[in-house]
């Protein structure tokens, strides 16, 4: 199966400039979804695996998208479910890879390399699709890379583990790229119930070597439910949707708000003390979306999601 990223200023519709915040409002929702699942994994994955973990929460966010828009996926054109399901590939391998190096790489490496997707993105967006980075834009990048690496760095080291952690973000950026080119309106949950199934596949795949084993206490259901349909299938739904509307470089510096929000999170309701570290990384990273939002290159960064179409991306 080929699918090929069209630059051409026909291959896609112009997208409107939205001068509205909800796109921007919905990534941050959706980074606070993500964020909130760290401190309620901590025990879970302790008595349950992680890749079977995975697996079980995709199925169960693949079932309620699907009995939600039972109709959506057939309103999708033959080249939409083929880029649907390309997406799926890559989000789901992203999510095995990430699993698979955090076996042998310490949490906050592992957070912090994940995040690296943010490098990656406008990388990826000007190798496939010419999009221009404005200097606004990388300086956003530069300064969110500085502070995930405050939130997340107590010592680095290189193995295997990173290696593959690497390897996720690279994926996670593709996929960012991908989604910002290819969802349009009205097509956001024909895409997330094609990827979902997609992603549950995959990690069903990497689950099933060891034999699936389901979580046998009820807070652990809980928790399994909650990251299924909350952090999961509506994420999704909204990233999908809101991706749409953002050009993919400004969607990535948004989305490394959910380190700040485990932060938040894990103070909040985890117990932990609000280190001076979680105070500069999470400024530092608030200063970055700050600049691609609301600062004096706002008007560019919403030329590059004017111009999407017209240069060329979940």
């Amino acid at each position: 199966m080929t699918v090929q990223l069209d630059t051409r200023t026909a291959a896609a519709a112009p997208r409107p400039v939205l001068s509205s915040s909800l796109p921007t409002l919905g990534l941050l929702a959706v980074t606070a979804a993500w964020g909130s699942t760290f401190f309620l994994l901590k025990d879970v994955v302790a008595r349950v695996p992680v890749a079977d973990f995975l697996a079980l929460r995709f199925v169960v966010a693949a079932v309620a998208v699907t009995l939600l828009a039972p109709r959506a996926v057939g309103r999708l054109t033959r080249d939409e479910r083929r880029r649907a399901v390309l997406l799926g590939l890559v989000y789901g391998v992203a999510q095995v890879l990430q699993t698979t190096g955090l076996q042998t790489t310490s949490a906050s490496v592992s957070g912090f390399l994940t995040g690296m997707y943010v490098v990656f993105t406008p990388v990826l967006g000007a190798v496939l699709l010419r999009h221009r980075v404005t200097l606004v834009t990388g300086l956003a990048v530069a300064l969110a890379t500085v502070g995930l690496g405050v939130l997340s760095l107590q010592g680095f080291s290189v193995g295997g583990g990173e290696a593959l952690t690497v390897a996720s973000a690279l994926l996670y950026g593709l996929h960012i790229v991908g989604l910002g080119r290819w969802s349009r309106e009205g097509s956001a949950l024909g895409l997330t119930v094609v990827q979902l199934w997609v992603v549950a596949a995959v990690c069903l795949v990497a689950g099933l070597p060891g034999g699936l084993t389901l979580p046998d206490r009820a807070d652990d259901w809980g928790v399994l439910v909650f990251m299924a349909l909350v952090a999961g299938a509506a994420a999704l739904v909204v990233q999908t949707w809101a991706q749409a509307r953002l050009a993919p470089t400004r969607a990535a510096v948004i989305m490394t708000m959910e380190p700040v929000w485990a932060g938040f999170f894990a103070v909040l309701l985890g117990g932990e003390t609000l280190t001076g570290r979680v105070l500069v990384g999470g400024t530092v990273v608030l200063t970055a979306m700050y600049l691609v939002e609301l600062g004096p290159g706002q008007r560019a960064v919403a030329e590059e999601v004017g111009g999407v179409a017209h240069v060329g991306p979940v």
